[in-house]
């Protein structure tokens, strides 16, 4: 037996399941290991731009009987649709049980309001035209991370680092850059002319926690990251919020029948 972590509200997104790049097994480890009151799936978990019948493997729809497992235990589960799994907009506002497909989200978290939503409403290239180009540069990537992971386990083989194609490329170009930032103020600045506390979203696949000051006021921008690279979930618990990064190694000893240990763990991980 094991005791799993309490947590007020746990936030993923961008997980996209149906690709090669997703890390479905990883992702449900951790799922394992924890038990949110709440939990917001802010956009992206499955990937219907790229979805193929020949390609859905066990291990990915063991995350979704997972996550309908948490609501049917009691967890209130929130589906915020994204531009990937924008197909879900036409069952906006469905309701089955503690199960609930929306568009955005807002929180009351101890006095304090959050506002969730995925993000691509501020994306041009999601729209349009460009919007075809998205898709097809989206089977792109998949393709790209599919071979960063083989040339990985080369480099393992040789006792080397890992490395990532596709962070090298989008830290490299200084549009990429200017957009991410972009992103981030126009949330944060949104989310101050509405007198929000917190801001979260996903779509960037850049996990982040900063305060945004303008003229106007101050808010916490948030983002999740994604199941794709970064492997990261955002959790709030007892007025704190944190970015919790896989590592199998920590996983494991939440296993442990050992609380403190676990507890000591968890401090370690949240502090690195």
């Amino acid at each position: 037996m094991y005791s799993k972590r309490e947590l007020e509200l746990l936030v993923i997104s961008d997980v996209h399941l149906g690709t090669y790049g997703c890390h479905a097994k990883e992702l449900l480890h951790y799922l394992k290991t924890v038990n949110p009151k709440t939990l917001v799936l802010n956009g992206d978990i499955i990937d219907m731009w790229n979805f193929s019948k020949s390609y859905f493997p066990s291990s990915h729809m063991d995350v979704l009987r997972h996550i309908m497992k948490m609501a049917s235990h009691g967890t209130n589960v929130y589906y915020i649709t994204g531009n990937h799994d924008e197909m879900l907009r036409k069952y906006t506002d469905l309701h089955l049980g503690n199960f609930q497909i929306v568009d955005k989200l807002v929180l009351n978290l101890d006095g304090k309001k959050a506002w969730l939503f995925h993000g691509d409403v501020f994306d041009a290239s999601t729209k349009g035209y460009a919007k075809f180009l998205a898709k097809l540069g989206g089977k792109g990537y998949d393709l790209l991370i599919l071979i960063n992971r083989f040339i990985n386990w080369v480099l393992q083989l040789f006792g080397k680092e890992k490395m990532s194609f596709s962070k090298k490329v989008k830290d490299s170009v200084k549009k990429a850059v200017s957009f991410v930032s972009d992103f981030e103020t126009t949330a944060a600045e949104l989310a101050i002319e509405k007198n929000y506390d917190y801001v979260v979203c996903g779509h960037i696949h850049m996990p982040q926690i900063k305060e945004v000051i303008t003229e106007k006021g101050n808010v916490t921008y948030l983002n999740s990251g994604d199941w794709i690279e970064n492997l990261t979930a955002l959790e709030y618990d007892k007025g704190v919020w944190d970015i919790f990064h896989y590592d199998k190694h920590y996983l494991n000893l939440i296993y442990l029948n050992d609380t403190t240990k676990q507890e000591d763990v968890v401090s370690k991980i949240l502090a690195s």
